[in-house]
């Protein structure tokens, strides 16, 4: 289970705070990405009980299909149960899609946010709503039949008829999957700034709630599972290396802004659960660095109902929790804790 940060992006979202340089990728990040897996065998091997490659970003469309390809290669081949690169629609063409395809890409994650212009425009996406119907077209055309389409809600200024047009239309299309995103106030964002300044004022909880039961309403009733808070599939369709990650099996993460979660040795017989957390060298985009931390047990506990609350199946040794008792989560903390 490997997971490839590629920090560039071509524009910066409104309201991303996420690590990412307005930058083209150069071939020292490549090689670095490169070296690092090779570097680290050992911990890719101990995760390959889960099967998967991710490509998350940052835009990893920026990155030529030859050049992902090079990446898997050095990961351990491009023979995964599931490969996803996260795609803008604005990079999507006839020749990118086939070129995904025939590298061994099975799933592509596809940044929508809003079917609304205006919306978008805000957003400061680069794509507007017809190239994200021509993007999907493409893919589906280039043989993909495991799509996730993102979309965000919980914007002032985004209605909840705008909300349910998308909705409804992005389940005419019928990808296999849709996350569905409530936007967060970001201090390092140039959202973030709009607040501070007074320029944006954010949606009342309220009327996010109701934009949020909106969504698993037509969701639920088009035949979609909502397994994660966040997370909707087509039976059969669940992201298999994101679920990975709320049942905390170990993972590898490679490249700067990336984490990775396994057990390593701490002495001669005991191991211990360990994250690491890598660091991006921006001045010479030539390398990163890393440190990393040892999780105590109250420490891996919480992870657990943290991670546990997020997902249909509940917290281990607790059952499943039903869809309507996660929006009152406080009263099964406290049974628990």
């Amino acid at each position: 289970m490997v997971y490839v940060h590629v920090p560039f992006c071509r524009s910066f979202c409104t309201y991303c705070d996420f690590f990412s340089e307005r930058a083209c990728p150069t071939e020292a990040y490549v090689r670095g990405i490169i070296a690092e897996a090779q570097a680290r065998k050992a911990e890719i091997a101990a995760t390959a009980a889960v099967n998967t490659l991710y490509f998350g970003g940052g835009t990893p469309s920026v990155l030529p299909p030859d050049v992902l390809g090079r990446i898997a290669d050095a990961c351990g081949g491009r023979s995964y149960d599931e490969w996803t690169v996260e795609v803008n629609p604005d990079d999507i063409t006839p020749e990118y899609a086939h070129g995904l395809r025939e590298i061994g890409v099975n799933r592509v994650s596809m940044g929508v946010q809003s079917l609304d212009d205006g919306m978008l425009r805000w957003m400061n996406r680069r794509h507007d709503s017809e190239g994200a119907r021509r993007a999907f077209r493409l893919l589906r055309e280039a043989g993909f039949d495991n799509i996730s389409l993102d979309i965000i809600f919980g914007v002032s200024g985004m209605s909840e008829q705008m909300l349910e047009a998308t909705v409804r239309e992005l389940l005419e299309w019928r990808p296999e999957h849709i996350s569905a995103y409530q936007l967060s106030i970001e201090e390092g964002s140039t959202l973030g700034r709009m607040v501070r300044e007074g320029r944006y004022i954010e949606l009342p909880d309220e009327e996010c709630e109701a934009q949020y039961r909106l969504i698993c309403r037509l969701l639920s009733a088009a035949g979609y599972e909502h397994y994660e808070i966040s997370n909707w599939a087509l039976p059969g369709r669940r992201a298999v290396h994101n679920s990975a990650y709320w049942t905390r099996s170990p993972y590898v993460g490679l490249g700067p802004g990336a984490h990775s979660l396994g057990i390593y040795p701490s002495g001669e017989e005991e191991k211990v659960p360990c994250r690491e957390i890598r660091s991006w060298n921006s001045e010479e985009l030539n390398g990163w660095t890393s440190t990393s931390e040892v999780l105590t047990e109250e420490e891996i506990r919480e992870e657990r109902i943290m991670l546990g609350l997020r997902t249909s199946e509940g917290i281990p040794g607790y059952g499943r929790i039903p869809e309507d008792r996660w929006f009152v989560a406080d009263d099964i903390i406290s049974s628990i804790i």
